[in-house]
């Protein structure tokens, strides 16, 4: 084995992020090397919920079929249950991911793309394997050891975990996507904030046929609340759907301040029944492990030459499914500005701006997931439930709204509100959709950010404001539809304009040239190659008709002009220079 291999970006970790910025690597054609220190990919079937965003970039990636064939769809995701256990009480249902009538206009009209459920044990293999035959050199049983940086590089020390031999891998960047206990955060001193294993869990993937109990209302999630059930206190577990109806995980606490259960297979089937309700069901464990549930994120994601991201430097529950998607994104945020860096198309302080971009989000999803356990808090009090140590107590509160008195109308009432507010976990569409990024890759036009008419967390605002994700519509072409974001990404810049604004467009092959990058031009009109279907382009793009707005490889505004300029192709210079720090 040679002792001095080379590459330009060592990525370390293949999980979501990891193997998010290899695919994107790859696809781009960046020379690349991945090294994990497992065998192969995700062993349990942890992160689930993929949101639209997240499947945007595996359209333009190419992969969003395959996805699609191995997911649960979106129709069979959103009946979320609260009960005292699947064959017991149900307390209440919230629809959920987007599902509820009054909801799904708003997530058909932003996004060509549906968000669905593939846990990661099936989902990390499509991306892996993707990457790999595009030309991601992966090497599993690869641990890293350590790192050191100088002006030029960086020397990675791995170690072969099959034979124990150790050797050096010498990169221009190195991506950090280790995971929640990074080494390389740690070794390249990134500063975090917050406090990791503030609670403790255990999961359980088990199979058990619970057909009868959940058919008629399909979810991902089961909200199980058992007072003084085996662990004690309030008793609130999740039985989440792994595949339709067959391959469930249990998600249940304990007591992290105390030594950790042993959790052998006869308590995993024992709670297992406990929250079904019912053991005569044929229960068989396929795996336990515990983990901690953590509130801590970096301020920053750069340390010279060293990149890091995904649960690296955002450590959270998994409430409000942003997890993987959030690492995805942070992959697809950076994996396009190395290659123009890496092909001297951009300067280098381009790359500051993946730390400028993404640790606003990585703070957001952080603090979002954690208040979202906190909101529990209210159907618990609307419960009866907290405030006594007693489960019969808790048993006999539980039971109370069912009961014709004023006390438990009220009781009724403040459950109903309690249910409304987990919309923030499950339904918070504008923390999924709405980035808005503030940069130096990022130009301003001028013109303050537009304020939200509507919840910023739970509804997502389209706007062509720098910064922000380029909206969604549908254009024709050919008499057929295609969405702006299939116009948009494939590493390239667009520039989107009317028919007024032509002069955009025939400055652009100029531009392209002298700065020797991609860039192509949409004029959108009747008579040219896109129409506007519905109108909906000129409701959504905020500039005149002889305006433009220039968008990144990643799908987000880099800039736009109200209307026309006496210099297009000078101007277009000036801006796309900026973005790329090319002085």
């Amino acid at each position: 084995m040679s002792e001095d291999l080379q590459t330009d970006v060592l990525v370390i970790g293949s999980g979501p992020a990891g193997g998010g910025v290899a695919l994107a690597l790859a696809t781009l054609g960046v020379e690349h090397m991945v090294v994990t220190k497992y065998s192969w990919t995700a062993n349990t079937p942890r992160a689930h919920i993929t949101n639209q965003r997240t499947m945007e970039i595996f359209r333009d990636l190419g992969i969003e079929d395959d996805v699609l064939a191995q997911a649960t769809p979106h129709d069979l995701m959103g009946d979320t249950v609260f009960c005292t256990s699947l064959a017991g009480d149900e307390i209440g249902r919230v629809r959920t991911w987007g599902t509820h009538p009054a909801r799904e206009a708003d997530y058909t009209l932003a996004s060509p793309s549906s968000n669905c459920d593939i846990p990661q044990t099936f989902l990390e293999p499509i991306v892996i394997g993707h990457a790999a035959s595009r030309g991601s050199r992966i090497r599993f049983d690869t641990e890293y050891v350590g790192l050191v940086q100088d002006a030029d590089g960086v020397t990675v020390t791995v170690r072969d975990r099959v034979t124990g031999h150790r050797y050096d891998i010498r990169a221009k960047y190195v991506v950090g996507a280790d995971g929640g206990r990074s080494m390389v955060a740690a070794d390249v001193g990134l500063p975090f904030e917050g406090q990791m294993d503030v609670a403790g869990s255990m999961n359980i993937v088990f199979q058990a046929d619970l057909s009868h109990l959940v058919e008629h209302r399909p979810s991902v999630l089961y909200w199980v609340l058992q007072p003084g059930a085996d662990i004690g206190g309030i008793g609130l577990g999740l039985v989440r759907m792994v595949r339709p109806w067959n391959e469930w995980l249990i998600v249940w606490g304990y007591d992290i301040t105390q030594p950790p259960p042993e959790v052998d297979d006869e308590m995993a089937i024992s709670i297992v029944h406990e929250l079904v309700g019912d053991d005569t069901v044929p229960v068989t464990i396929r795996s336990t492990s515990l983990w901690g549930n953590n509130k801590m994120y970096a301020t920053r994601y750069r340390a010279g030459r060293v990149f890091c991201m995904g649960d690296a430097v955002h450590r959270h529950p998994p409430s409000n499914g942003l997890g993987s998607n959030t690492s995805i994104q942070d992959a697809y945020n950076l994996a396009w500005k190395l290659a123009y860096v890496l092909r001297g198309s951009a300067g280098e302080a381009l790359l500051d701006s993946y730390d400028a971009e993404r640790t606003p989000v990585g703070k957001q999803i952080v603090l979002r997931a954690n208040k979202s356990i906190e909101e529990f808090g209210a159907i618990f009090d609307a419960l009866g439930i907290t405030g006594t140590d007693d489960p019969e107590v808790m048993r006999r509160h539980i039971a109370a709204r069912a009961t014709n008195t004023p006390e438990a109308a009220r009781q009724r009432a403040q459950l109903r509100a309690a249910l409304e507010l987990k919309d923030y976990e499950f339904n918070a569409h504008g923390v999924e959709l709405g980035q808005r990024y503030t940069s130096a890759a990022v130009v301003p036009d001028g013109t303050p950010e537009p304020e939200y008419t509507r919840d910023a967390e739970l509804y997502y605002h389209p706007t062509t404001w720098p910064g922000a994700r380029l909206p969604h519509v549908w254009l024709g072409r050919d008499g057929r539809r295609v969405s702006t974001h299939d116009l948009a990404g494939k590493g390239r810049f667009c520039l989107f304009t009317g028919i007024a604004g032509e002069q955009w467009a025939e400055a652009v092959p100029k531009v392209a040239d002298d700065l020797g990058i991609e860039v192509v031009a949409y004029v959108v009109g009747p008579g040219r190659e896109y129409i506007d279907l519905y109108e909906d382009w000129a409701r959504v793009r905020e500039v005149e008709e002889d305006g433009c707005v220039l968008v990144r490889p990643d799908a987000h505004v880099a800039w736009r002009s109200a209307g026309r300029v006496d210099d297009p192709a000078a101007e277009l210079h000036r801006v796309l220079s900026t973005v790329l720090a090319r002085g």
